[in-house]
Formats: C-alpha cells, structure tokens, sequence
C-alpha cells in the first residue's frame, strides 16, 4: 500500500525566503497544463539540487481545501500579506525532470536565465523536499561531494606553472575554477572523464546556447573558447589522462566551445596521436553530428563514441531550437546512422521538456530514429531555457503522456536501448542487466 503523502508548494517572498505554502499543495506543469503531479514522477529532492525563486512570476497549486486549481499573487496576511514568487529547483545531475513548476511564467518581466526549471514541493509527513523528477543514471562519480575546491586549487596552479605555454590548460583552469565545470575538475584532479574544448565558431544557433547568446536574450553561462587548440596542445592535455587516469575519458565537444566537428581535420589527427600513444581510455565526441563525413574521417582515426544532440526527433521542432546554418536534419540521421555502422557506441544527447519529449507524435519520431540508426543509449538531459522563450520557439500547447509513461514506453518497444546521463567508458558501454535497467530507484 503506498504511504499517503500531502505535498505542499513551496514558494518564496520578495526578499527570495523559501517556505511552503500551508494552503496550496503541489502542482507541476506538463507543457502548457497545470497538473497535480503523479506518484512515479516524484522522488525526495536529490543531494546537491538548488532551489532558487522565479522571480516576479506567481506560482499556481490547489488549494489544500477546495482541491480547486489557483493563483497566488501574494503571502497569506498572517505572513505579511506581501509579494510571492514561485520557486524552482535546479537538480544535481543523473535525474530528469518530470514537471516543470507551475507558475503564470507570462506575468514574469525578464527572459529566465538557461536553467533546467523543476517543480518542487514539501512533503509535510516526512518533513522534507520532493522533487518532479526521476533517476536515469547510476553513475554516482558527478555527485559534487566529489569536487572539493580545497583540493582543487593547488592542483590546478601545479599544472599550469608545469605547462605555461599551453593554451587549452588555461582554459580548462578557468572552466574548473571560474565556472566550477566537474569535468575539467576531473582533469586536474585526473581522473574519470576530463574535456578537451577545441571550437570558437558553431553552425547551430541554439536558442538555449549557454556559450553565446544573442545581445536581447538571456546571458550566457560561460565565455565560448576563443582559439582551437593545435595538435599538440591537445595531446599534451590528453594523452596523460587517458595513461594514468582512474576510468579514463577524454571527450571533445564542451559546454565552453561552439561544436568541435567543424574541427574534426585537427581533432582526427589529435585522436591518432593518442592511439599511437595509447590504447588505454575511452575517446569521447559529442556534437551536433552536421558533417557526416567527418563523422566517418573521425571514427577511422579511433574515436570510441559519439553523443549526438537533439532536442526533438521532429524536424520542425529540431530546426526550431537549434537554427542550423549549412546544414540538415538529414544530415544528422545520416551521421547517427554512419557512427553505428562504424562500431561507434551511440548516443543521444537528448534535451528533454515536460509537454514535447512525451507528446505521442514525439515518442513516435523517436522510436523510429532509434531503430533505424541502432542507436544505443538516450542520455536523457534536461533542457535548460525560460519556458516562455521555448513554447513561443516551438508553438507548443497542451501537453504530453508524462515523462515517466514516454520512458516506459520506449523500453517496451526497444527494450535494448539504454537510458542514461553520463558518457561512459568502452569497458561499460553495455553493462549486464541493461536490458532490465528501468526504472531506477532514486
């Protein structure tokens, strides 16, 4: 018998103090719907999540008596009466949001900075946080009690004093320091899986770019890399690695760059080198896969894998977000099908929204893609963007199954395909019992 739970929203006041709300309980967005949240899309809120408010947006939840959807614009008068703002969390990674949180986001003034927006609520018998949101990947290294600043530090001077004339080092030191990026953490700390950025330009012009946005958007997260690295640059950054690293890989295609595979002639011969150096570790390249062949030219120089990013498996609602310039969507079916026959393990770097992945016609596309390229695992990432700025982009309404069915029924009909958020080694690209690996427990 499952234990009755009475979530309760959670919703902040002017000054950006946290509470929940004693008279409203819980609702989450689905698309553009407002909905109580169902009991396999809420989980206790993970270790290292944030909470933060949506600023001058007012949140919506049912009210605890009535059961009757409602809009808040202000505190109860026991409490002052004043502003209320609705509130959001940010999830530490290896979870997928099933809800957005419920707010009239068209009352809000500014364009939301590019976060991955989730509801959460109060459980009020266990005196804890839940969160809209479901486990898709086991791997437990991404968890920030891994990444400790203090240990950090003197690593990262020690490296650049013993490298002072390499370009992409000093980059990284920035990403790991300036931008607390775990992955080039990893670098310095040398281990698991370490970036190796290498693209100024991009020829997507992605709505949601956390490296380069436009002047009346939102900022981005990040300064994109400013030169491409030679090859030596490269080598001197990754060979080390994948040698001596603890479950080795190096991985091109970074937040902090436009898309490596307009330098795929420099990375494929960067990617010989290792191989001449070294078997040892995983060579990783996620991409928008817009060249196929260079998709080819790097796969015969010895790369392992590919991620492939989409935000949709439609066409339309592709070409919506990502704003290609000199190329197609064909193209990258075509890339993803060619990695697959070349013994590249495949991956999807898929963006997922509450309302677009779990639409029918979505799920659909999606199945088709998967079983007429073969790929191999979904890497279900959260899309981070103000939800205004991606329904009016894709001219959405309404909303989908849920999140949680549209998994469910992907494993039912390709129940070898592999759910996941992380890249992982070749000694773990079909792990047993992947067949059975969902769902996971959170």
């Amino acid at each position: 018998m499952n234990k009755k739970r009475t979530i309760l929203a959670v919703v902040a006041d002017e000054c950006g103090e946290v509470f929940e709300h004693p008279d409203l309980l819980l609702a989450g967005m689905n698309g553009t719907i407002c909905r109580a949240p169902r009991a396999d899309e809420l989980i206790p809120l993970p270790e290292g999540s944030r909470l933060f408010t949506i600023p001058d947006t007012p949140p919506i939840g049912f009210d605890r008596k009535s059961g009757v959807l409602k809009t808040l614009d202000r505190l109860p008068r026991s409490w002052g009466g004043g502003k209320i703002q609705a509130v959001s969390t940010f999830l530490t990674p290896a979870f997928t949001r099933t809800l957005l949180p419920a707010a009239d986001y068209d009352r809000k003034a500014v364009t939301l900075p590019l976060w991955s927006y989730t509801a959460v609520g109060w459980c009020v018998e266990e005196e804890r946080f839940y969160a809209a949101a479901v486990r898709v990947d086991r791997n437990p290294q991404w968890n920030p009690e891994h990444f400790d600043d203090r240990k950090l530090d003197p690593l990262v001077r020690a490296t650049l004093a013993a490298h002072p004339q390499n370009r992409l080092y000093e980059q990284l030191s920035r990403c790991a320091v300036d931008y607390h990026c775990f992955a080039a953490k990893n670098l310095f700390f040398r281990r698991w899986e370490a970036p190796l950025p290498t693209s100024p330009i991009c020829n997507s012009r992605c709505l949601g770019c956390i490296s380069l946005q436009e002047s009346d958007c939102c900022p981005a997260s990040q300064d994109r890399i400013s030169f491409v690295p030679s090859v030596e640059e490269i080598c001197e950054v990754a060979i080390p690695h994948l040698q001596q690293a603890e479950n080795s890989i190096v991985s091109f295609g970074q937040g902090c760059e436009g898309d490596p595979i307009l330098q795929w002639p420099t990375i494929s011969a960067a990617v010989r080198q290792m191989r001449l150096a070294t078997s040892r570790g995983t060579i990783h390249f996620n991409s928008n896969a817009s060249l196929p062949d260079a998709v080819d030219e790097l796969a015969a120089a010895g790369i392992d894998s590919i991620r492939v990013s989409l935000n949709s498996a439609q066409e339309e609602l592709y070409n919506a977000y990502y704003r290609p310039k000199g190329y197609t969507f064909a193209n990258v079916i075509d890339a993803i099908g060619r990695a697959k026959k070349a013994g590249l393990f495949t991956m999807l770097n898929y963006l997922v929204y509450p309302g677009v992945n779990d639409r029918e016609e979505e799920i659909s596309a999606l199945l088709s893609l998967v079983q007429s390229t073969g790929v191999d695992l979904i890497q279900m990432r959260n899309l981070s963007i103000d939800p205004v700025m991606y329904r009016d982009a894709l001219q959405i309404a309404g909303e989908g199954i849920g999140m949680t069915a549209m998994l469910a029924r992907i494993k039912a009909e390709v129940p070898r395909i592999q759910f996941g958020y992380f890249n992982r080694t070749k000694e773990n690209f079909y792990p047993s019992g992947y067949e059975s690996d969902w769902p996971l427990p959170a």
